[in-house]
């Protein structure tokens, strides 16, 4: 993938995120600045989505650990895990959440 794939994509995704906080139904503010989205919880704890353009990955920075994530087939996939983004994603905004919450690209 070039450098310019990797931006669309990434921005792609960086936008789904967000529309997927605001049609969840819970109360998560979001900031998007540049290569960085930041989710703020009721319980002040955060997760720190940014974009690493030199080595084509998203990171993912929870309150608990942190994800890197490489695009393969078609989906972003956590090198340490192997789990897909959206899952982990839902999974990581349901912990700091303290609710279920599922989150998907519409």
């Amino acid at each position: 993938m070039n450098d310019s794939q990797y931006n669309i994509l990434t921005d792609d995704l960086l936008l789904a995120i967000e529309e997927a906080i605001e049609g969840c139904g819970h109360d998560i503010d979001y900031e998007g600045v540049g290569s960085l989205l930041t989710l703020t919880f009721k319980n002040t704890t955060k997760i720190i989505i940014n974009k690493q353009a030199p080595l084509q990955e998203i990171w993912v920075a929870t309150k608990f650990n942190g994800h890197h994530f490489q695009y393969n087939d078609k989906q972003w996939i956590d090198k340490r895990s192997d789990e897909e983004f959206w899952q982990f994603i839902s999974a990581a905004v349901s912990k700091q959440a303290e609710s279920d919450i599922i989150l998907s690209a519409q």
